[in-house]
This record gives structure tokens, sequence and C-alpha cells, in this order.
């Protein structure tokens, strides 16, 4: 018997019994659906989360002032702890010498210093127009350490950030909601209005809003967007000095980041070596992206291998199955055997049945993994990644417990005597 003619009379088999057949797929269905579903969940995530960071930058480096751990005694004796900077004195922060000095060690390594410093939320009214917002204090290299996109006019500038200039910069989404989408906002005036006072500002230029989030947005228009002002105008408002907990450096292209953060690390030693509290860490984006995906990955792998042992489950029931289909022909095979079919024939027979079984339930269970997570991922705001590796090693899988599963009960059928499965009732 050839091989198309035993996937014609496995094909017949399920036919005939469909309730039995679908209830024995039904583990390799479950099996393949979570490990597909689960996997393109995985995939969605990790890629809108890459996508996410990247867009942040991925030549910058993160540096921020971190207390030493209780193990530590001060710079020398090892590296920052996990518990974050408290109560720190403006003494312990990183002042503009530092910046400037660091800019002119390394002016081939370093692209732009991102400096930043929240000024607090309120909303910019003009009679029965609002729109709400967040006041941001930054300099010129903020717009490069965040791929901020400038729609029109122009960004903070550093003359800007000397004078603690009145200006601003707003989102699209602000321009619409107070000037009207077609309005040139370019050098008018707002007014901001915050919990204590009325601030007033000459817009200077707009930037595309895009959300941050990996969750998306919300539909509602009435989302809270960013107003960019300098840096110094809003220390001022918040009562501080110039001086910094955290900034950001974007490197040039084609620096090593890993080389950059030691160098870093390096030079604010120097600074912090007599502090007994607080030191200057340093992380890339690149470093923070690496060790998020491989976390994700990990995750991923271990809850897709819980998800698998379901095809195990789903392996025992169709050897169960085929024991009760060799039993129930237990006289066709006894005829077969009596006409002269070889025991290898008999065994491929129920191989084969027990393959077909499997690949049925794996395409099955493909088809409902890729619909579960790509309704996962949509619902999420991510989206849909399906791995085109994971569906044929899911689908090869199936088969290969198809053969595993199987071949008992087939080789349990090739083994019968003739005489005594022809006398079986």
């Amino acid at each position: 018997m050839s091989l198309l003619e035993n996937i014609s009379l496995a094909l017949a088999s399920l036919r005939a019994g469909k309730m039995r057949a679908l209830l024995t797929m039904l583990g390799i269905i479950i099996g393949v659906s979570s490990v597909i579903a689960i996997v393109t969940l995985g995939d969605s995530l990790t890629g809108s989360l890459t996508s996410s960071m990247s867009s942040l930058g991925v030549n910058n480096i993160m540096v921020s002032i971190q207390e030493w751990g209780s193990g530590s005694t001060g710079p020398g004796s090892g590296g920052p702890g996990g518990g974050t900077a408290t109560d720190i004195q403006e003494s312990d922060q990183i002042t503009m010498e530092m910046i400037e000095g660091l800019t002119e060690a390394y002016p081939d390594e370093i692209a732009a210093i991102s400096l930043t410093q929240n000024a607090g939320t309120g909303l910019i009214q003009d009679g029965r127009l609002y729109a709400n917002i967040s006041l941001a204090g930054v300099n010129n290299g903020y717009r490069d350490a965040n791929n901020v996109e400038l729609i029109d006019g122009r960004f903070v500038s550093d003359m800007d950030v000397k004078s603690s200039r009145n200006v601003a910069v707003i989102s699209d989404k602000a321009q619409a909601a107070i000037f009207g989408s077609n309005a040139d906002p370019l050098e008018q005036e707002i007014k901001v209005y915050t919990a204590d006072q009325i601030l007033t500002y000459t817009v200077v230029g707009v930037y595309k809003y895009e959300s941050a989030g990996f969750f998306g947005t919300a539909a509602s228009e009435d989302v809270r967007t960013n107003i960019y002002i300098p840096v110094t105008t809003a220390q001022r408002l918040v009562g501080r000095g110039e001086t910094y907990q955290s900034l950001t450096i974007t490197t040039v292209p084609g620096a090593d980041a890993n080389v950059m953060v030691q160098k870093i690390e390096s030079y604010f030693e120097r600074y912090y070596q007599n502090n007994s509290r607080f030191t200057v860490s340093a992380m890339s984006m690149e470093s923070m992206l690496g060790t998020m995906t491989t976390m994700l990955s990990t995750v991923q792998l271990a809850i897709g291998a819980i998800a698998a042992i379901s095809l195990l489950v789903g392996g025992i029931g169709v050897m169960n199955i085929m024991l009760v289909s060799v039993t129930e022909r237990t006289r066709e095979i006894g005829t077969r055997k009596a006409l002269g079919a070889r025991n290898s024939a008999i065994r491929l027979q129920f191989v084969v049945e027990s393959m077909i079984i499997c690949l049925i339930g794996g395409i099955i269970g493909v088809l409902l993994g890729l619909g579960l997570g790509a309704g996962g991922s949509i619902l999420l705001g991510f989206p849909a990644e399906a791995s085109v590796t994971i569906i044929l090693i899911a689908v090869a899988f199936s088969m290969l417990i198809g053969v595993f599963f199987g071949y008992y009960p087939a080789n349990k059928a090739a083994k019968l005597d003739p005489i005594e499965a022809l006398r079986y009732e």
C-alpha cells in the first residue's frame, strides 16, 4: 500500500468518527494554539518595546546620581546599590561646570547632552478653549536625544537657555485645541494656568506629538502633552539652581556606548570620590534594550514551555485512541496480513493515521493561536508579529508527537498474529 493510499485510508477513518477525532485532536489544538498565541504576543511586545526604546535613541546614555548600596562605603568599594537617590542636596548634584568639562573632555564622542527639569502641570486656556499640558524645561540637546519632530518654527535654543527666555514649543494637539489646525501659532502668546500662577510664553515652534506608552494612546483628544520651555526658565519657576540629578548623553554614530559609559563614570568619579553617599552611574540605552529583550525572551520561553506540556498530554490522548483503533480493527489487520501485508505496511498505516490526526490538530491550533495572538496584540495596542519559524516548528513538533505516540499502537498492530486476529470477536 502506497503512502497516498495510507493517507486516504487515515482520512476515511477520521471522517467515520468525526467527534472522536476532534476530541483526540483537542490536546494538540490547545497545545499548539497556546504556544503560537504566547509567542505572537511575546514577539509583538518585544517589537513594540524595541521600537519605542529605539525611538528614544539607541545612542543615548542615561547618567544619574545614585545612592551607594548599604554594602558600599564609597566610590572605590564597588558599584551603586539598587536604591534610589533620596535627600539629594544641591551640593550633591551635577553642575554645569561638570557638564561643560565632560563635553570638552570627549568632543569626538559626545553629539549632544540633554538636560531636563519638570515644572509641573497645568493648562493653556483662551476663553473656552483649553489644552492640558505638562511644563518641561529642556535644552537644545533634548531634541536630538528624544527625536522630537518639529512641524513648524524652531526648538529651544542655547541662547534661550542662557537668557532664561519665556518661549515655548507646543505640540500639534495643543495647537489644534487653542489656535486651530490651520492657524499659525508662531510668535503668538499663550497663557499657562498652573495651580498657583499664570504664566505667559511666546510660541516659537510646534512639534509632532507621539505617544511614548507601550499600550497605545486613548482615543480621547483631551490628552496631556508637553510644553517645552528653556530648562533655566523651568528651574527658576520651581526655585532650583542650575544643577541636575540626571542627564542624557547622545553619542556620535559609531561610538562604542559601553566604552563611553566607562569613560563617563571615570570622569565623574573624581568629583564624587569624597562623597560618602552618592555617586554618578551611567547606563546605555543599547544595554538597557538588550537586558529587557533578554528578560522578555526568557519569560516568553518559560511560558511557552509550560504551554507545550499540553502537547504531551495531547500526544497521550492520541496514543490512547490509536490503541482503541487497533483493538476495533483487529479483524481488518488479520485479513490484511492473511493477504500478504507485511508488518512494516501495517505499522506505516497506523503511524500515518496518527500523524494525520496530529497534523490536522496542529494546523487548527496554528490558526486558532494566530487569531488569539493577533486579538491579544490588538487589545494591548501592539502590532501583531507572528513568527513563521515558530509556526513551522509547532506543526513539525505536532507531527513528531504523532510519530512518537503513534508508534507503540502501530507496532502492536504490526505484531498481531493473523490467525488470532481473524478469530478476534
